[in-house]
């Protein structure tokens, strides 16, 4: 397959979804706490990336695209750090503060590469900003050549089906990382990318090849869906289509770091080459890329159009 440096740099996205602020204390493990039987970090470093709905529009604008990132902080050092970071990005934002509640923060201390603990902060937007974002996200699809809906369950996606709607009324596909055990929201989008546990919460432990297949099948069809994307970890990929075909894609990861963000990865990439009409065996080819770079990193990250590249040549 062919892909340019300036493959995706004409393509502009609207990210939609839950942002959040990911901490990281940096440390090492020499003793056991007197206090109690827990482990001491002894904190060295620390750092603060833009996590969820945020890492998308990063890993799109790291793809070479343009992104638009709509979502809401609270009045809060944090929610102003995201803004800062995503700006650093070079992303178009549209960040809605809502002072009555505190951005959603993820802390995780890591030692030696391994994380010890996370710690969550999280509060739901108020129903009032987020009728507020639904308007801003009837105005900014208008520009949009893809819609990308990241969910991360924490309600920032409150009325994800009116934006299915309002972006087929404009013949915008719509990519979606879903959450929770309630796919129905997502009928009519263009493509649902569950990993594998997310997709088991919705339909059931499979328990072979062949039932895993039916299910997906089904599950497809009954959501209205052009495409199902599953990530299977160690087994690839999976991507079920409208004409009823199913298309498999071994991973590719050398080593695995750390999963997290790595969804957030693979969407963007899929988000993309929806639009630039890449069959669907280069979209899978690219997908196993971006993941198998991301997650030989640590901690949330994203996949360069450089490293895809490189990537690619090597398992030319």
């Amino acid at each position: 397959m062919k892909l340019a440096k300036t493959q995706f740099s004409d393509i502009k996205t609207l990210v939609v979804g839950d942002v959040m602020l990911d901490r990281y204390w940096f440390g090492s493990v020499d003793r056991i706490s007197p206090e109690a039987p827990v482990p001491v970090l002894a904190v060295k470093r620390e750092e603060s990336r833009a996590g969820g709905a945020a890492n998308v529009a990063h890993n799109l604008l790291a793809l070479g695209a343009q992104s638009n990132l709509l979502s809401v902080v609270g009045d809060d050092d944090a929610g102003r750090e995201i803004v800062r970071i995503v700006k650093s990005y070079g992303a178009k934002t549209t960040l809605k503060v809502d002072p009555s509640i505190k951005t959603i923060v993820k802390l995780r201390m890591v030692a030696q590469n391994q994380q010890l603990l996370r710690a969550d902060f999280e509060e739901k937007p108020s129903e009032e900003i987020l009728s507020q974002c639904l308007d801003d996200y009837r105005e900014a699809i208008k520009e949009a050549d893809v819609v990308v809906l990241s969910d991360y369950g924490k309600g920032g996606l409150t009325h994800v089906a009116d934006m299915i709607v309002a972006a087929k009324a404009l013949e915008k596909p719509v990519i979606i990382d879903p959450k929770g055990s309630d796919y129905s929201r997502y009928a009519g989008a263009t493509l649902i990318t569950p990993n594998m546990k997310e997709f088991e919460a919705v339909v059931g432990i499979c328990s072979s090849d062949a039932d895993f297949s039916s299910k997906a099948h089904t599950l497809r069809a009954g959501l209205d869906l052009n495409y199902l994307l599953v990530t299977r970890s160690e087994k690839g990929m999976s991507l079920f289509s409208r004409d009823g075909s199913q298309m498999d894609s071994p991973a590719t990861a050398l080593e695995v770091y750390d999963v997290s963000g790595a969804g957030d990865t693979v969407i963007s990439l899929m988000a993309l080459a929806t639009v630039a009409g890449f069959s669907n065996k280069d979209k899978l080819t690219l997908a196993n890329a971006v993941a198998g770079i991301v997650v030989g990193k640590l901690g949330t990250a994203v996949a360069t159009i450089d490293e895809v590249l490189n990537k690619l040549a090597e398992n030319a």
